[in-house]
């Protein structure tokens, strides 16, 4: 190539040069400068010609008197003038649209599909001079692919499974555009539209499965709920019935602590009243019984009932006073005699409890109703812990 290259040049440059010599002593000079300028302007049109420059994206083809040559990469570059055909071809990822077809799915279902081709040029001496127009080959093999490809499915799995789809395009799409020097890089499926009376029957399957949907989610809300308001009934209840008996508990043990203190002031009033009235005589028995009278005097009653015989202690009564004959004598009874007969106060009546023994039996009484509280609450606790794990299981 660089020798014919050589050849041309030098042949453009000697035949100048001997028409100059030859002529330029027969021809006038004006002559002699238009041959020189046409001489000149051929140069430049042969360079021109001779000059390809290609663009970074790209890369071309020459052909030189209907025979391939090389390939020309991008940058400067020098062709035989005049003979050589450049054809320019671009590398970068192109997209391609697919028109849309109607296909007529496993399931008969017509449905209008389209779809986006992503290619690119490899080769481009094969992409050009293997198949007339790579880009026209690819969509054209793109619809019967995929016109195929929907074919063999049913449509509510074209729906589903786009992305096998596109990965099943593009590796047949890929095995046969290789042989065109052409590369599929990727195959979008771009729209799945079923004719008007296939959307309107999925139209309204849609919605009878939403309605359906609805109508679970409704039954599953109520039966939740009335779970949770019967359980709230119940727990309810439970913690009623446990303060119920607390209550109880508490008010059993502080009408025992109140019996228990009400008769130990009983004992208490009783062995003073015993202790003061060991050391009285008849006489003043007589006197407290003619108070006592006195006082039941007074009152409005109109029947009074003694558990004695009154007459017999108005008689003892006037004896003291000096209306009987006689006068009864009766020894005052001490202490020391009392314990003789009966014993000791403490061993017969008992230790009297002080101030400090009922407050610490009080608060006795209060830390057992506390723990039989907080023991009851804990088990309570316990029984709805446990009702709660048996739940799931029903």
């Amino acid at each position: 190539m660089r020798s014919e290259l050589k050849g041309l040049g030098a042949w453009t440059v000697a035949l100048p040069g001997a028409l100059v010599l030859g002529i330029t002593a027969q021809l006038p000079a004006e002559l002699i400068i238009a041959l020189a300028l046409l001489v000149l302007f051929t140069v430049i049109i042969l360079f021109m010609t001779a000059v390809k420059i290609i663009q970074p994206y790209e890369q071309g083809l020459v052909i030189v008197l209907g025979k391939f040559r090389r390939v020309l990469n991008p940058g400067f570059n020098l062709v035989p003038p005049l003979i050589s055909q450049v054809v320019k071809l671009d590398l970068r990822t192109q997209v391609l649209d697919v028109p849309r077809q109607e296909v007529i799915t496993k399931d008969n279902s017509p449905t209008n599909v389209d779809a986006i081709i992503y290619i690119k040029v490899v080769d481009p001496a094969k992409s050009y001079f293997e198949v007339t127009n790579y880009r026209m080959a690819t969509i054209a093999l793109a619809q019967t692919t995929l016109r195929s490809t929907i074919g063999d499915m049913e449509l509510d799995e074209i729906l589903y499974n786009r992305e096998r789809i596109n990965l099943r395009l593009r590796d047949v799409l890929d095995t046969a555009t290789d042989a065109w020097g052409v590369r599929v890089e990727a195959v979008e499926i771009r729209e799945v539209d079923p004719v008007g009376p296939v959307k309107s029957a999925m139209e309204e399957q849609t919605a009878a499965e939403r309605q359906r949907r609805a109508a679970i989610l409704r039954a599953d809300g109520e039966k939740r709920s009335a779970i949770l308001v019967a359980e709230g009934d119940k727990r309810a209840r439970i913690l009623q019935a446990e303060g119920v008996r607390q209550a109880k508990i508490v008010e059993a043990e502080g009408e025992r602590l109140a019996t228990i203190l009400e008769w130990q002031g009983e004992a208490q009033k009783l062995r003073i009243l015993s202790m003061g009235a060991s050391a009285l005589d008849t006489k003043s028995i007589a006197v407290l019984s003619m108070d006592t009278l006195k006082k039941v005097g007074e009152g409005q009653a109109t029947k009074i009932i003694f558990p004695f015989e009154i007459s017999r202690m108005v008689e003892g009564i006037a004896g003291y006073l000096g209306v009987t004959k006689e006068l009864p004598e009766r020894e005052i009874a001490g202490f020391k005699d009392l314990e003789k007969m009966l014993g000791k106060a403490d061993d017969v009546l008992g230790p009297i409890p002080r101030r400090e023994d009922l407050t610490k039996m009080l608060k006795a009484a209060e830390e057992e109703v506390s723990v039989a509280g907080t023991t009851t609450h804990k088990q309570a606790e316990a029984v709805l812990k446990r009702e709660e794990k048996e739940e799931p299981k029903s």
